[in-house]
C-alpha cells in the first residue's frame, strides 16, 4: 500500500425528512444563495421543503446550472455573489450543481484575472467561499468530495479541478427526493458511480486490502441495486443503498494508498462537449476499450473483479479476463446503456477530432501515465 494522508471533513445528515435539519447546518446571520438546475425542484416538492427549512434566513436565488455546468452560466452566479455579498452557497441538485457551486466558490475569491485559469492552467485558488449541498440524484458523489468539472462551451473545453477548499460543509441526503427523477437518470446515476469506484481500482494490485475489499462491496452493491431500481423505482431501501453507495464510491476512501486511472474520464470529455453524450454514457462505451487495451497490465485486477464482482469461474485466466470485460459491458447494456461509437452515429473519421483535447492539454493518463492522444484514438477504435 502507498503512503498517503486523508481527511474528509464533510458532515453527512441522511435519510427521510433530513431537508428540516437544514437551518441548524448554517451559520447565523449569513446571506444564502440557493443555487440549482432547471427548475424541476419547484415541481417535486424539494424546492419548497428547502424554503421552509429556510425559514427566517435572507436567501438569493441562482437556476439555470445545466446537466455539464457552463463557465459562462457559472460566472454570471459569480456576479451575484460579488453583487449581493453573498457569504453561503446552497447547492440543491445533483453532481453538475454542486460542481458549478464548487467552482463559483472558488471563482467568487479567485485574485487573478481570469477565473478560467483554475481549470485551463491549474491555478491554485486561496480561499472559496462555504458551501452546503442538498442532494437530488444518487451518481457523481460530488457532494462529499473535493472535485469539480466545468464545461467551456464556446471552446468544447470540459476540465476537472480538486481542492480540499471545496469539500462541502455538509451534504443532506434524502433517498426519498429521488423518486421522481427520470429512469434515465436514475441508470446514469448507477453506472456513473460504479465507474467512480472501478476507476480507482482497476489498476494493479498493491496489497491495499481494506480499499480492494471495500471497492469490490460497492460495486456488488451498486451493480446489484441498479438492477432492481429499474423494476421498482420506490422502494427506499434500494434508494438509500444506491445514494450512500454512490457518496462512497467517490468520498476520498477507497482512493486512499492505491494507484488511480481516470483515463475514461478524462477521454469522455469530448464525447459530451463534441457530440451531445451524458457524461455515464461516455463511461459505458470507453471502459470496456481502456480494459481491452491495457488487459495485460491490469490482468490481475480485472482476474479480481470477475472473481468477487461478477462470479466468473472459467477454465483460464485469459478466459476470465476476456468474460470480465464482456460482463462489465453487458451490466452497462443491462442498465440500459449503448456502449459502442457506432450507435451514436460516430464514426473513424471523428476520432481525432475526440482526442484533441488530450493531444493539447499534454495528458498522459492511466496508472501508468502512458496513455497519451494517439493510445485514447486506440482506445476509441475499439469501441466504433
Amino acid at each position: 500500500m502507498n503512503n498517503f494522508e486523508f481527511c474528509n471533513p464533510v458532515k453527512i445528515i441522511f435519510g427521510k425528512g433530513m431537508i428540516s435539519r437544514l437551518t441548524a447546518q448554517l451559520p447565523a446571520g449569513v446571506k444564502v444563495l440557493i443555487l440549482y438546475g432547471g427548475g424541476s425542484i419547484k415541481k417535486n416538492g424539494i424546492y419548497d421543503q428547502v424554503k421552509n427549512a429556510l425559514s427566517g434566513i435572507e436567501t438569493f436565488e441562482f437556476g439555470g446550472i445545466q446537466p455539464n455546468p457552463d463557465y459562462d452560466t457559472c460566472m454570471k452566479a459569480v456576479e451575484l455573489v460579488k453583487n449581493e455579498k453573498i457569504d453561503f452557497l446552497l447547492a440543491v441538485g445533483g453532481g453538475s450543481v454542486i460542481d458549478a457551486t464548487k467552482f463559483i466558490a472558488s471563482a467568487a475569491c479567485y485574485e487573478g484575472e481570469d477565473p478560467w485559469d483554475i481549470l485551463r492552467k491549474g491555478a491554485a485558488i486561496k480561499k472559496a467561499l462555504p458551501l452546503g449541498c442538498v442532494l437530488t440524484l444518487a451518481a457523481t458523489g460530488s457532494e462529499m468530495n473535493e472535485r469539480f468539472v466545468i464545461s467551456k462551451n464556446d471552446s468544447k473545453l470540459k476540465l476537472g479541478f480538486a481542492s480540499p477548499l471545496v469539500f462541502p460543509q455538509f451534504a443532506i441526503l434524502d433517498p426519498e427526493v429521488t423518486y421522481s427523477l427520470p429512469l434515465k437518470q436514475v441508470a446514469n446515476g448507477v453506472v456513473d458511480s460504479f465507474m467512480h469506484v472501478i476507476e480507482q481500482y482497476l489498476t494493479y494490485p498493491v496489497n491495499a486490502r481494506v480499499q480492494d475489499a471495500f471497492a469490490e462491496s460497492l460495486m456488488c452493491i451498486i451493480k446489484e441495486e441498479g438492477l432492481k431500481v429499474l423494476k421498482k423505482p420506490n422502494d427506499y431501501a434500494i434508494r438509500a443503498n444506491l445514494m450512500w453507495a454512490a457518496s462512497n464510491a467517490l468520498n476520498s476512501w477507497i482512493g486512499q494508498g492505491v494507484p488511480q486511472d481516470w483515463s475514461s474520464h478524462r477521454i469522455g470529455y469530448s464525447l459530451t462537449a463534441l457530440f451531445g453524450l451524458d457524461h455515464a454514457q461516455t463511461l459505458a462505451v470507453i471502459l470496456p476499450g481502456v480494459m481491452e487495451y491495457k488487459k495485460k497490465e491490469k490482468k490481475d485486477k480485472i482476474i479480481s473483479l470477475g472473481l468477487s464482482v461478477f462470479n466468473i469461474m472459467p477454465n483460464s485466466e485469459s478466459a476470465l479476463v476476456d468474460e470480465t470485460i464482456d460482463a462489465v459491458e453487458a451490466f452497462f447494456r443491462s442498465m440500459g446503456f449503448s456502449t459502442r461509437l457506432s450507435e451514436f452515429g460516430i464514426k473513424e473519421n471523428d476520432l481525432n477530432s475526440l482526442v484533441q483535447h488530450v493531444r493539447e492539454m499534454n495528458w498522459q493518463l492511466g496508472e501508468h501515465a502512458d496513455i497519451d492522444w494517439q493510445a485514447a484514438k486506440e482506445i476509441l477504435s475499439l469501441r466504433l
